[in-house]
């Protein structure tokens, strides 16, 4: 039996390291640090305010990392962000489609912004559209899909220059819950079949099998970073739902009050 040995372990796929962020006087983010292992399905939990949309928009570049580094497949965001970008694809909260372009434009739009020919981008377009089994719908105007195809059709675009790393900020809101599953499930299929690394953010616990590891922040600090079963197993409860408001229940109790 071969026994991996710490170097010969793979290196994290993204790694936040010592992170902190204000806005003003505002701490949004104080000392953050955890990473995640190759090829497999995360989760990013916390309440109203716990500092995840700063911790996203830092690792996105959307916001400047001015206190700690973010790597991604080992390349500073600070010091090679460029490498570090062409590794990481994004599904944002907020849809951002062209609904008055097809869905083929859509893609091959953004493969332009990626740099990819035109040939290349037509068959990373084609592809992407089988494995998201819209082939049927690639002339069809955005604005003619439902909101789980559309969910789709971003999922298609962050991948067209084969990311490492995808992140999923919020992307079941506004979905049904056959959607959600549905959705949920094809991007642990990701996981699975394609080596993806999946960090996924949400409020609906239920989208979290006891398996997955979980990162938790609140108050803009990680206060728990295990898997789901075992933030259970800490707190005495049964469910993540109530291991979740016990975390954040104690460490509200334990900073006191504003």
């Amino acid at each position: 039996m071969s026994v991996t040995t710490p170097a010969e372990r793979p290196a994290p796929m993204l790694e936040v390291d010592d992170v902190s962020h204000r806005y003003g006087a505002l701490q949004a983010l104080e000392r953050v640090g955890f990473s995640l292992a190759p090829g497999g399905f995360h989760a990013l939990l916390g309440p109203n305010g716990a500092g995840k949309s700063t911790l996203i928009a830092l690792i996105t570049g959307l916001l400047r990392c001015r206190s700690g580094d973010i790597r991604i497949a080992g390349h500073s965001l600070s010091r090679h962000a460029r490498q570090a970008r062409r590794r990481l694809g994004v599904v944002f909260q907020q849809p951002t489609l062209d609904l008055d372009l097809s869905v083929r434009q859509n893609l091959l739009y953004h493969a332009s912004l990626h740099g990819l020919g035109r040939r290349q981008a037509r068959e990373r377009s084609d592809r992407e559209l089988a494995r998201q089994h819209l082939t049927a719908r690639a002339d069809d105007k955005v604005r003619r899909l439902n909101g789980g195809h559309r969910r789709r059709l971003e999922i298609a675009r962050a991948l067209l220059h084969d990311p490492a790393l995808l992140i999923l900020d919020e992307a079941s809101v506004g979905l049904d819950t056959a959607s959600r599953q549905a959705l949920n499930e094809h991007v642990r299929t990701l996981c699975r079949e394609r080596g993806v690394t999946v960090l996924w953010t949400t409020h609906l616990l239920d989208e979290i099998a006891p398996e997955d590891p979980v990162v938790v922040l609140c108050g803009g600090r990680v206060i728990a970073d295990s898997r789901a079963q075992a933030l259970c197993h800490h707190t005495g409860t049964r469910t993540l739902q109530e291991a979740f408001g016990r975390l954040t229940a104690d460490h509200s109790l334990a900073e006191g009050p504003p």
